[in-house]
C-alpha cells in the first residue's frame, strides 16, 4: 500500500500552517456531519464549543484528542486527513468502521488555539491538570473518556524543533510514547499493548523517514493525562509530532502523522500487538534537545578593539501578529556550540559581524546582521 499516495488523495486541504482554530475546523466537522456523527460535548473557558466525531461501528473503541495544546495544530490537521479517509468509499475504509469504533476530539482546547498558546484561557496546562481536574476542557476530555469507555487512547501534540534523534543530528520529525502507569515504570499488560503498538509503527516509518522518530522520556506523572489513563487500564499512545527539514509549517510531518495513524490501525486490525516488543521499543532512540533553529560557526567579533571568534545561535519565535502567525528569529546562545546542530548552519570563517546596534551579538536581539558589510541576515537566513 502507497501510503503517501493515501494521504494526497485524503489530506484536508483547507487546513494549511501552524494556526489552526475553531474557525478553521467548524467548516469541515459540519461537511464530514452526515448521520449525526458530530457534537458538542462541552464548553471551554470562554465557551467556545468543544466538538466530538464519532464513525464507526467496529467492537473495538478508539479515542483520540489533539490541540489539548492550543498552538500543537500538526495533528490536528493529520487527524482530520484520516477522518477524510474513513468518510471514504476504499475497501481500508470499510475494514477500519467495521473494525472500531473512533471517537475524536480535533480541539479540546479552543481558546488556546485562538491565542495560539499552549495554555487554555486560565493560562493553565491541561496536560497537568488530569487529577485536580480544574478546568472545564479537563472535565470535558474525562467525560469523554468515561463515557466512550476506549480500548485506546491516542494522546496527540506537537513538538519544538529543538530535539532530535538522540545525538544523530537526525530531527525527530515524529516521536512516541507509551507512558508509565507508575513510579517504577514498569510494563503490566496494558502499557505492553502501547509498546508493541508503537513498534509496529516505528517499522513502518523507518521506510519513510530513516533515522527520524524518537522515543520520548517516560518519567511519571500523574497528573499528566496519558498518565493517568495508563493508570487507569487502558493503553495509551502519545504522539509528538516535530520538524522535518524546512518544514516549519509542518506539512510535510503531517503526513508522517497520517502515515503512523494508518499504521497504527492496521496493526490493531490484524491484531499484531501480541507479544514482546519491548526490546524493538526501547531500541528506539530517545528524543535529546540538540538543536537550534540557526547556528553560527566561526563569527569575527571585535570586543573593545579585540577581536575574537565565536559561535552564536538563533531560534525562532512563534509569534501571533494581527491574526497571523510569524516566526521571528532571536539570538539565544552566544559561545560553545559543540554536540548541537542547526536546522540551519552558515559557518562564517572568520568574517567580522557587524549589526544596527552595538556590533556585538545580544541575547534576545533579533538575527538581523552582517557579515564583511556585505552579506546581509534577515530574521536569521541570509538574504540573496
Amino acid at each position: 500500500m502507497d501510503l503517501e499516495q493515501l494521504f494526497n488523495q485524503y489530506k484536508e486541504q483547507s487546513l494549511q500552517g501552524r494556526y489552526i482554530t475553531l474557525e478553521s475546523i467548524e467548516p469541515v466537522l459540519e461537511n464530514s456531519n452526515t448521520n449525526n456523527k458530530l457534537k458538542i460535548i462541552g464548553k471551554s473557558v470562554l465557551k467556545k464549543p468543544i466538538y466530538q466525531y464519532e464513525i464507526g461501528n467496529g467492537i473495538t473503541r478508539i479515542l483520540l484528542w489533539s490541540q489539548m495544546h492550543g498552538n500543537e495544530s500538526t495533528t490536528t490537521k493529520a487527524l482530520f486527513d484520516f477522518i477524510n479517509l474513513l468518510n471514504g468509499d476504499s475497501e481500508l475504509a470499510k475494514q477500519f468502521l467495521n473494525t472500531f469504533t473512533f471517537c475524536c476530539i480535533p480541539m479540546l482546547n479552543p481558546d488556546g488555539a485562538k491565542l495560539y498558546t499552549r495554555e487554555n484561557a486560565n493560562k493553565i496546562d491541561l496536560n497537568r491538570d488530569s487529577q485536580n481536574l480544574s478546568q472545564p476542557e479537563s472535565l470535558v476530555l474525562r467525560a469523554a473518556f468515561d463515557s466512550f469507555k476506549p480500548d485506546f487512547c491516542y494522546n496527540l501534540h506537537d513538538q519544538r524543533t529543538i530535539f532530535g534523534v538522540g545525538s544523530t543530528g537526525k530531527p525527530a520529525t515524529l516521536s512516541f510514547l507509551a507512558p508509565s502507569y507508575n513510579e517504577a515504570r514498569e510494563i503490566n499488560a496494558s502499557r505492553l499493548k502501547a509498546i508493541n503498538l508503537i513498534a509496529g509503527i516505528n517499522d513502518v516509518l523507518q521506510e519513510y523517514i530513516p533515522g527520524q522518530v524518537g522515543r520520548f522520556d517516560d518519567s511519571f506523572n500523574i497528573n499528566c493525562i496519558g498518565d493517568t489513563f495508563q493508570y487507569m487500564g487502558v493503553p495509551t499512545v502519545l504522539f509528538e509530532a516535530g520538524h522535518f527539514q524546512s518544514d516549519y509549517f509542518r506539512e510535510e510531518t503531517r503526513k508522517y502523522v497520517f502515515i503512523a495513524l494508518v499504521s497504527s490501525f492496521k496493526i490493531l486490525s490484524e491484531n499484531d500487538v501480541v507479544g514482546n516488543k519491548s526490546d524493538k521499543y526501547l531500541s528506539i532512540s530517545q528524543n535529546k534537545v540538540v538543536f537550534y533553529d540557526f547556528i553560527y560557526k566561526n563569527i569575527k567579533i571585535n570586543y573593545d578593539g579585540i577581536e575574537i571568534i565565536t559561535n552564536f545561535a538563533a531560534q525562532y519565535k512563534e509569534e501571533l501578529v494581527e491574526g497571523k502567525l510569524c516566526f521571528n528569529a532571536y539570538i539565544v546562545k552566544i559561545g560553545e556550540l559543540e554536540n548541537y546542530f542547526g536546522h540551519y548552519e552558515y559557518d562564517a570563517k572568520g568574517d567580522l559581524y557587524q549589526d544596527n546596534h552595538n556590533n556585538v551579538p545580544r541575547l534576545d536581539q533579533k538575527a538581523d546582521f552582517y557579515l564583511k558589510n556585505n552579506i546581509e541576515f534577515v530574521n536569521g537566513l541570509m538574504k540573496t
